[in-house]
């Protein structure tokens, strides 16, 4: 056995140990029951802290010191293996303890709150996340940005001043478009009563046309739709409304995006440092692009206006291309993950320039809710109606998930560079799509991204597959092209 060996054969015990606690995070979303939550607290926080001593094992040092890698395999499994000792060491044991043990609480807390549109019941909670999370990214910063540190954990090789100038360039498009779009005549909505039962039975088609393997994965419901799990055992939720069946079906498909790229990493990499998506923006390109390029593209939703009328009969809309401009339809909302292709980066530049106010320092708990609203009314251009539908509408500050809303963006930008590449590669493809035919693009992005994992950095992950470093450009254009055609700006 040599120091690599040794080292991965550690390597590997504790993402399986990692495994388990993400099953029991997938198990309090889905079906543990409520009385549940303090002895699950304690359950986490248990395991937190053997994953944590794990983590920082002196021996993982040594072997560092001592492997030498044969190949870009080992050499990947190391620079990540590496990336992460560096930063757990810093971390105190008490310290990821105690978010193990507090952030079920928090969760469970948010979600009262949210139900009840009592923001000062979750504030307690809401401060005690911030203060972790500040000392963390503090622990690990030791001098620096303690944003960008816990940012980092996310969307490596990257800084919040990077993100920030790539949100100022796209930000005077992005308005524009939309005030172009709301000075247009409006498709009209669908409406009617959809039955859960039949938006589940047609949530479960989508997954399967995405190439979903259900051997490997089951679909729950959930408040705030996710996906959990790696190689063999990837879980998603969705949620349902009745008036309201697109949430439904593109929370699904999303959500298939980011289980088929750790359904798709190549069987020797599981369980290994490198056998998973390598960020989460490069994991939301896959979300992004499966949900929003292929899915509302208008040769995909002329197939899922025929498996909706197929379900529930006559729709309120005369035909395929009425569906599509209604899939499509941008109009005034609140949430983030209903919002249409052109303001949904607005939601996140908004999120993203609280939470790093938050995290500095520079803004108090108990200003967030009017910074918020504030915010959101001069972004918006309407008041904020209810706390639900404003600063409590997300689940990730509740969890500390601060540094996380970034890669949102980040993905929808590598989705349009992934998509221009596409496209060219498969001129063909819309009749395929029109079929409710999609394995051309899914085999496509399995072969170029998905089956490496994080073999590669980040940005170095969607340059090996478009032939180009990512930039905003191609999204924008994509953008401007198909809304121009759906609104005939």
């Amino acid at each position: 056995m040599t120091a690599y060996d040794d080292l991965m054969a550690h390597a590997r015990q504790t993402e399986a140990l990692a495994q388990v606690s993400g099953r029991l995070g997938w198990d309090q979303q889905t079906m543990m029951p409520r009385g549940a939550n303090a002895q699950r607290s304690e359950e986490m926080a248990a395991l937190e802290e053997i994953l944590h001593a794990r983590r920082t094992d002196p021996r993982i040092g040594e072997w560092l010191g001592a492997a030498e890698p044969r190949d870009a395999v080992e050499a990947a499994n190391l620079r990540e293996i590496r990336r992460d000792y560096t930063r757990n060491t810093k971390v105190p044991a008490r310290l990821a303890a105690e978010l193990a043990r507090v952030t079920p609480l928090s969760q469970t807390a948010w979600e009262e709150a949210r139900l009840a549109g009592d923001v000062p019941s979750f504030l307690p909670w809401l401060k005690q996340m911030i203060t972790l999370r500040r000392e963390e990214g503090a622990a690990i910063a030791e001098g620096g940005d303690p944003y960008d540190a816990l940012m980092a954990d996310y969307e490596p090789e990257t800084d919040s001043e990077t993100v920030a100038a790539t949100f100022a360039r796209m930000r005077p498009r992005l308005v524009a478009l939309r005030e172009a779009i709301l000075g247009a005549d409006s498709p009209p909505a669908l409406t009617g009563h959809f039955p859960q039962d039949g938006q589940l039975r047609v949530s479960r088609r989508l997954a399967e046309h995405f190439g979903y393997d259900f051997t490997r994965g089951r679909i729950d419901l959930a408040v705030h739709p996710f996906s959990s799990g790696s190689g063999d055992d990837v879980r998603i939720t969705t949620r349902v409304v009745v008036e309201e069946p697109f949430n439904c079906f593109y929370s699904t498909i999303h959500e298939v995006g980011h289980a088929a790229y750790e359904q798709g990493v190549a069987p020797e990499h599981r369980l290994t440092p490198i056998g998973r998506g390598v960020s989460m923006g490069v994991h939301e390109s896959q979300s992004r692009i499966y949900e929003n390029q292929l899915g509302r593209s208008r040769a995909f939703t002329h197939w899922l206006y025929g498996a909706m009328v197929q379900e529930f009969g006559a729709l309120s809309l005369p035909d395929a291309d009425a569906f599509y401009a209604a899939v499509n339809r941008v109009n005034s909302g609140y949430i983030r993950t209903e919002a249409d292709e052109v303001q949904y980066n607005l939601h996140i530049m908004l999120r993203f320039d609280l939470e790093r106010a938050l995290i500095r320092g520079t803004l108090d708990a108990e200003d967030l809710e009017e910074a918020w609203n504030t915010r959101f009314e001069a972004d918006f251009g309407y008041p904020v109606d209810t706390p639900a539908n404003g600063v409590l509408q997300d689940v990730h500050w509740s969890v500390g998930l601060f540094g996380y809303f970034p890669t949102y963006a980040l993905g929808n930008i590598y989705a349009g560079c992934l998509y221009q590449t596409l496209s060219a590669d498969l001129p063909d493809l819309g009749p395929a799509l029109e079929q409710g035919e999609t394995s051309a693009a899914t085999a496509w992005l399995r072969a170029r991204l998905q089956r490496f994992g994080a073999l590669r950095g980040p940005r170095d992950t969607i340059a090996h597959a478009c032939g180009f470093a990512p930039d905003e450009a191609p999204l924008l254009a994509y953008l401007e092209a198909k809304f121009a055609e759906i609104y005939r700006l």
